[in-house]
């Protein structure tokens, strides 16, 4: 199934950009869902819809979003209900570790007064992207696209499976099970459960779970969709958007540049509007093409409302024809669907026949130069904002506010860091082979 994320700067439309995306991949016969966890109301606006609601008595920790609507031939839309499924995943936890909760006196907590926490919403959608890629064969999507928070938020969400990994690791390490086998034993013994062994299940099980998120992040079929509202101030943001994805290995597919004002007009108010946005617009294209395409989005006019004529684009304002069952010059007061739309945000590319090669590779130059240098691709990083510490067998990377710790490879392991520069885009990190570690030659 391919996933496409899509997010960017703060106000500049991703819900328009992504369910446009969700329209553009469902006229081409993809079974397509459209995820949000806007919480606001906005999506539903913008689809032309009533609220999406969970069904009366669904059980919500099996998945984490509303009953789908269906908005079009092919495409289907949901809500995040992170309430619901906050409840109901704390409520089956309280009844695995009821007896642990019967030993210390602990008075479990009804359903009705849970309340979902700051932080459930990043966890909830990382459960609905692992939940989408579970259904059986034929009875789920062929595109999954998610309108994801603004850009920052995203980084840091689709870094928290690794994070979390890395802690679980650190705080419960596998050798530490060793004596699992007298556990049953010793709580025998006592005659009380062991919390121990709750512990580890407990830990296995967020382990199993936090993997397989990690999977479809890092997926090839999982790719990201930039959203930026050209202008001086979006360039920042966007550079660093792109330098944090691709220090967590997120593959950015396009990047969608949304409201684009007409040019060649005579007011100047709106030409010197517009001339900003073009020079925006230039430095978009100098910055990402053609290694990613930037797709360009007209200002409607308006705001879009509801999915339009799902076959093809709608009539501009000023032209002939109808729309919405507008006709003639009415069609300037009709509303503008996201059909108007999808054509030219487009549908999401093929999943790739075979995985893509490695970027984060060893270069092995210790005939010529007596190192090995790490390359780590990190478009939109700057000198200012990038620090690097080893740390044992690990290399902490930071980029901006994103950070990274990254295994060595073995062969780095036994090497010291003799130096690192930032090229073109790639982080090159020198290391000299350490004369008491490296295998010495006969």
């Amino acid at each position: 199934m391919r996933t496409v994320l899509v997010t960017g700067t703060g106000g500049a439309g991703r819900t328009t950009v992504a369910a446009a995306t969700a329209l553009a991949a469902a006229r081409e016969g993809q079974r397509t869902l459209l995820l949000t966890a806007d919480p606001d109301g906005t999506p539903e606006a913008l689809l032309g819809i009533g609220a999406l609601r969970s069904a009366p008595g669904r059980s919500a920790d099996r998945l984490p979003w509303s009953v789908p609507v269906e908005l079009a031939p092919g495409l289907w839309a949901a809500r995040i209900i992170t309430d619901e499924w906050f409840r109901g995943e704390l409520t089956a936890l309280q009844d695995r570790g009821h007896g642990l909760l019967d030993l210390l006196g602990a008075t479990p907590l009804d359903g009705e007064e849970l309340t979902a926490l700051p932080g459930v919403e990043s966890i909830a959608l990382l459960r609905a992207l692992r939940a989408a890629q579970t259904a059986p064969p034929g009875t789920g999507w062929d595109v999954l696209v998610v309108d994801m928070p603004p850009a920052p938020d995203t980084v840091a969400l689709l870094a928290l499976p690794e994070q979390l990994r890395r802690y679980l690791r650190r705080l419960l390490p596998a050798e530490r099970q060793a004596a699992r086998a007298l556990r049953p034993m010793l709580a025998q013994l006592a005659g009380v459960p062991m919390p121990a062994q709750r512990l580890y299940e407990t830990a296995e099980r967020w382990e199993r779970e936090l993997a397989a998120v990690q999977g479809v992040i890092e997926s090839e079929a999982t790719t990201v969709r930039l959203v930026v509202e050209p202008g001086p101030l979006a360039d920042r943001a966007l550079r660093t958007a792109r330098a944090g994805l691709a220090l967590h290995g997120c593959r950015v597919e396009a990047v969608i540049a949304n409201r684009l004002l007409p040019t060649g007009t005579s007011d100047p108010w709106l030409a010197a509007l517009s001339g900003q946005q073009q020079d925006a617009l230039k430095e978009l294209y100098e910055q990402w093409a053609p290694a990613v395409p930037v797709r360009e989005l007209p200002h409607l006019g308006r705001d879009p409302r509801g999915v339009g004529d799902p076959r093809g684009a709608e009539p501009r304002p000023g032209e002939g024809g109808g729309a919405d069952g507008v006709e003639g010059g009415d069609a300037q007061r009709a509303p503008a669907g996201l059909a108007a739309l999808a054509g030219a945000v487009g549908a999401p590319g093929a999943r790739p026949d075979r995985p893509a090669p490695d970027p984060w590779t060893v270069e092995d130059r210790l005939a010529d130069d007596g190192v090995l240098l790490w390359r780590l691709p990190l478009p939109g990083a700057d000198r200012d904002g990038l620090g690097l510490v080893r740390r044992g067998d690990e290399l902490i990377v930071t980029v901006g506010p994103f950070h990274r710790v990254l295994p060595l490879p073995s062969a780095l392991r036994r090497c010291t860091v003799s130096g690192a520069g930032l090229r073109d885009g790639w982080l090159q990190v020198r290391f000299t082979p350490d004369p008491d570690l490296w295998p010495k030659r006969l």
